[in-house]
């Protein structure tokens, strides 16, 4: 119910407007609907007014001869859409008002004719000359008034004007009741007929001066007459589609081509009905379903745009067929339907995202994490190849160490010093793999591949060694005995993914690169150096200060690796260096 009652919502009539006013766009110049009983402007313009050397209100005799000029063919129906004159001028020209009567009363026996009917500022009704009125018959005037929209713009045909709502008698809808015509409300049909031209009211006299009946006929049998003014700057009306075809591009057009419109939609077919109230309210309803849809952004903007789009192509074709369908209510309810689901599982996103952080952040290193969070692993078990530098470390002679500690101590100092080498191998976006006893394994180049993981991987190694260092300080001071680490790189393929079972698996690295970097991690206390490298990580650094060439090692279930030791500067060795012991 909400959304159809944004149907009547003011802040949704400008987007109505607006749509309407494309559809009517569209249908004029794709589907425009060929009429039967055309409407013939007759039009008063500035030649016209030069042409004819009277002042406008003593025009009787020309009025009089366009009238009788109308009568002598087979028109159906002729109105006057002019200011009539609101009293005699017999006092200025005698028998001014007798021609004037006289072609009205020829015109109206010949043929259905009213006469247009205007409003004063006061908004009472400008009086017309009684004698005009009596010669031209009963039910023979209607106001010259259509409805105009809160933007300005005419789209509707409504004889229901009034303060208070009631109707009066209009110029198109007195025409059309004459020819035997229904007239009830709706919108103008701008899609209905041909742009208008006109013929200038001077050359319909001229024609008639001359006599020329077969150009009179040809351009008045068979149709109604309207005449009125066609001036470029007064009594002019915005409309959705400008209907004048010698003026197509003004903002603007006569308000006579806007009676003579709907006149064309009463006497062919009718006006555009609005659909029933209860189409609106189920399609409303409809839209408003999609909220149980829109699960994923995909899915909501698919319904936003195919919805949308399908909106509009039933409104518009429903349009060409003579109704009329509110579409921006049906639109708002999708969108807010749309809209506030799409929301709403973003918040449950958001939300189940920062639960995952606080419940995984410490297990998994962030790199993982923020693929978790985006859904970037492939689920099941298997992984992919990628090019690694394998880092393996670990405290020296700490099982010996730890006999002498109680359990908490060493809980202790596990954790202190797996703080500070984890963030050493975040910061250089690497992955901790896992922790082993005292150990820990972590690769560079996975999940996201890098071009040369060994540069990361040894930037990682050097602040571990310099954290142990700072950690080593804090120990002393506390009466503790230093550690120190042996670091080992090795650089090569290995598959990176889940390995276990379906119930229980882990992200980790296979393969023998990973085999070597552990093999290697043990040869740091043999060559007395914190960290060891194989000769395919040497290769691939830029910074390669501070190695020496230690010459291959046998390394076990493998061939010899030929490795290169680096030392920190002689200034910073010792226990607090992180070398070994």
């Amino acid at each position: 119910m909400t959304g159809a009652a944004l149907a009547y919502w003011p802040s949704t009539v400008p987007l109505e407007h607006a749509i309407l006013d494309a559809e009517f766009r569209f249908l004029r110049a794709h589907a425009s609907r060929p009429i039967e009983k055309e409407v013939v402007i007759v039009g008063i313009d500035d030649a016209t007014t030069r042409a004819l050397p009277e002042p406008l209100t003593l025009w009787h005799r020309h009025l009089a001869a366009f009238l009788q000029a109308v009568a002598d063919t087979s028109a159906t129906a002729v109105a006057l859409d002019v200011v009539l004159p609101d009293r005699s001028f017999d006092a200025i020209v005698p028998g001014y008002d007798r021609q004037l009567l006289a072609g009205i009363v020829l015109a109206r026996r010949a043929k259905p004719l009213v006469l247009a009917l205007t409003i004063e500022p006061s908004g009472e009704t400008r009086p017309v000359y009684p004698s005009i009125l009596a010669a031209a018959g009963r039910d023979a005037t209607g106001y010259a008034l259509l409805p105009v929209d809160s933007d300005g713009v005419v789209r509707r045909f409504d004889e229901r004007i009034t303060i208070g709502g009631s109707a009066v008698p209009t110029l198109a809808g007195q025409v059309a009741r004459r020819l035997g015509r229904n007239v009830g409300y709706g919108l103008i049909d701008y899609a209905a007929g041909e742009a208008f031209g006109y013929v200038p009211l001077d050359t319909a006299l001229e024609w008639y001066d001359a006599g020329d009946k077969a150009k009179l006929e040809a351009a008045f049998g068979g149709r109604v007459i309207l005449l009125g003014g066609v001036f470029r700057f007064e009594d002019r009306l915005p409309a959705p589609v400008n209907l004048a075809a010698w003026d197509a591009q003004a903002a603007d057009m006569p308000a006579v081509l806007l009676h003579a419109q709907a006149l064309r939609n009463l006497l062919n077919g009718g006006l555009i009905a609005p659909v029933p109230a209860w189409i609106v309210v189920a399609i409303c309803l409809l839209a408003a379903m999609c909220w149980f849809v829109a699960r994923d952004f995909a899915i909501a903007a698919a319904l936003a745009l195919g919805g949308g789009a399908s909106i509009i192509v039933t409104s518009t074709w429903l349009l060409a067929q003579g109704w009329y369908l509110p579409s921006a209510a049906i639109l708002l309810t999708l969108a807010l339907a749309v809209g506030t689901r799409a929301l709403y599982e973003t918040n449950l996103q958001l939300r189940e995202r920062r639960r995952l952080r606080r419940a995984f952040g410490a297990y998994v290193s962030p790199r993982i994490l923020q693929d978790i969070l985006h859904s970037n692993p492939s689920p099941g078990l298997g992984g992919q190849r990628y090019r690694l530098c394998v880092l393996f470390a670990d405290i020296r002679g700490f099982t010996a160490r730890s006999e002498r500690m109680a359990p908490e101590q060493v809980v202790e100092l596990l954790n202190q010093y797996f703080s500070e080498v984890t963030a050493s191998i975040h910061d250089a976006g690497g992955t901790v793999d896992k922790f082993l006893g005292d150990g820990i394994m972590a690769f560079f180049g996975a999940p996201q591949r890098a071009e040369n993981p060994c540069v990361p991987a040894l930037a990682a190694a050097r602040d571990m060694l310099r954290r142990v260092s700072r950690l080593n300080v804090a120990l002393a001071q506390h009466g503790e005995a230093p550690i120190a680490i042996g670091i080992a790189l090795h650089v090569g393929d290995a598959v990176v993914g889940n390995v276990g079972s379906q119930t229980r698996h882990n992200y980790t690295a296979i393969g023998d690169t990973v085999n070597v970097a552990s093999r290697l991690e043990g040869l740091a206390v043999e060559v007395a150096c914190p960290l060891v490298c194989s000769a395919d990580v040497f290769d691939m650094l830029e910074d390669r200060a501070g190695f020496v060439k230690l010459g291959p090692k046998s390394i076990k279930g493998h061939c010899p690796v030929q490795i290169y030791g680096w030392r920190p500067d002689e200034s910073a060795s010792g226990p607090n260096s992180g070398g070994v012991t």
